[in-house]
């Protein structure tokens, strides 16, 4: 009999492996609504999904492996961050999915979470004051008006699969709607900057690397807080305070 491996669990929501199925079980019905909306909308390869019964999602293990995780060594070519590169603008060059997705979240509902984080973070003294008044200045890049597209929302690198220089599928697409494209390629390359030329080489057009810069910082200030709340390491190495310590 396979064993049940415990992939992420928090209160929220839990992902378990058992042999090649993986199941997933959410205590809220509308992201699991959203997963199977932009799984059947995506034009590249995403995990079959076996069976659904609220609030149990099981899918399909995928082959190959993912490029590494943050706060862990990076795996793979530069032909397969290309690769990777390739299909999240396939992704983004296609029809616009009906919904919003956490990518397409307003520049003034986001500065508004980001003032409230910033300032729990140095009330509390987990961060010194200099490296959260820093990211925040840095974070301001992101503020800017963008054109949606149809993002993924939540592009971390252990959700992108290869098979040596083949993107075979990519998994978790409960945050996925229309957004602003650079919050998927900046999620993606979080903690591996070394891979972002990479990236950005499959991506086949110019990106602007501050606006990269300013997701890098926006995205680990909002989320430090979360991640020591649901028993996460934000301070491990090569994790997101890592990624804000790397922008003084």
């Amino acid at each position: 009999m396979d064993e049940v491996h415990v992939v992420v669990a928090h209160s929220e929501r839990a992902t378990l492996r058992v042999g090649d199925v993986f199941v997933k079980v959410d205590a809220d019905q509308a992201r699991i609504d959203a997963e199977v909306e932009a799984m059947s909308l995506a034009p590249v390869p995403t995990p079959e999904i076996l069976w659904r019964k609220p609030p149990v999602l099981a899918i399909a293990a995928l082959a190959g492996t993912t490029l590494g995780r943050l706060g862990g060594p990076s795996t793979g070519s530069p032909a397969a961050w290309a690769a990777a590169g390739a299909a999240i603008r396939k992704l983004h060059d296609a029809p616009l999915p009906p919904r919003l997705g956490r990518a397409g979240r307003s520049t003034v509902a986001l500065a508004a979470e980001l003032d409230v984080e910033c300032e729990w973070l140095v009330a509390n003294s987990v961060l010194p004051a200099e490296l959260v008044t820093r990211n925040r200045r840095v974070a301001e890049a992101a503020f800017r008006p963008w054109t949606p597209a149809f993002t993924h929302g939540d592009l971390q690198i252990d959700h992108v699969f290869v098979d040596g220089d083949e993107v075979t599928g990519i998994i978790d697409w409960s945050e996925a709607g229309q957004g602003d494209a650079l919050y998927d390629v900046a999620t993606f390359t979080l903690g591996h900057e070394e891979h972002l030329d990479d990236v950005i080489a499959g991506y086949g057009t110019s990106i602007d690397l501050d606006v990269i810069h300013a997701w890098w910082s926006l995205r680990s200030l909002l989320i430090v807080r979360w991640l020591i709340e649901h028993g996460f390491d934000p301070f491990a190495p090569g994790c997101e305070v890592d990624v804000l310590r790397s922008r003084m």
